[in-house]
């Protein structure tokens, strides 16, 4: 799904989820499963944003810390923490959240474009902002984040 497909005012279904005490969200349609916290094993010589792998059901998935991934500083995980199981161009990644939010619809004509800004800001990671209630949470776009996802499970 595009982002032109849900500003056209459908509902767009979202899983809220905290990193460093501020709120993000993917589409409800990439995530396979939530997960409490499990340790994972670590990868030699991977990118600091890679924890490491767990077993999912007989299959090795790499997890990521998503504070890191999102230039953040990680807190040791805790028994709030969770994985979030996505599907990103096929494949399947785990994301190391602070903890979990909450399950949203909302009308797809609130998301608003994130603001041009100066200065060394990649907003490709973003779909845009949702602003709602009880703040605003920033909805994440998981194929720009992670375009090289089938490499990275391949090592795993």
């Amino acid at each position: 799904m595009k982002t032109e497909d849900y500003h056209d005012g459908g509902p767009l279904e979202v899983v809220a989820f905290r990193v460093n005490d501020q709120e993000f969200c993917v589409r409800t349609i990439t995530v396979r499963e939530i997960r409490g916290w499990s340790q994972s094993t670590p990868l030699p010589n991977s990118s600091p944003d890679i924890l490491g792998m767990i077993n999912l059901r007989g299959t090795v998935i790499p997890v990521v810390s998503m504070a890191r991934k999102l230039g953040m500083t990680a807190a040791p995980p805790n028994p709030r923490s969770a994985i979030v199981v996505v599907e990103v161009h096929d494949t399947l990644l785990g994301l190391l959240v602070d903890g979990l939010s909450d399950l949203l619809t909302f009308d797809g004509a609130t998301v608003q474009a994130v603001p041009e800004m100066t200065g060394g800001y990649d907003k490709s990671y973003t779909e845009g902002i949702i602003a709602h209630a009880d703040g605003m949470i920033c909805f994440l776009n998981l194929d720009h984040m992670f375009p090289d996802v089938a490499k990275l499970a391949a090592a795993a």
